[in-house]
């Protein structure tokens, strides 16, 4: 079993294959750790039933659409 650096060092190694070496890192850095307690977050977004849900990613995409 390869550990977690054998894989990130052959993953690097792969994208600098594919993409080469500055679209490599670019991919790379346009990942983010986000923010704000993921845990928390999912535990109150469960506990909302489906209609309010539904109801607030309409209300996001009207908001959206109107900027």
């Amino acid at each position: 079993m390869k550990t977690l650096n054998e894989i990130r060092v052959r993953g690097f190694e792969a994208l600098v294959r594919s993409l080469g070496p500055a679209d490599a890192i670019r991919f790379i850095r346009s990942y983010s750790h986000g923010s704000g307690d993921y845990t928390k977050e999912r535990k109150i977004w469960l506990e909302q039933d489906l209609d309010t849900v539904v109801a607030g990613i309409l209300e996001r995409r009207k908001k959206d659409s109107r900027a």
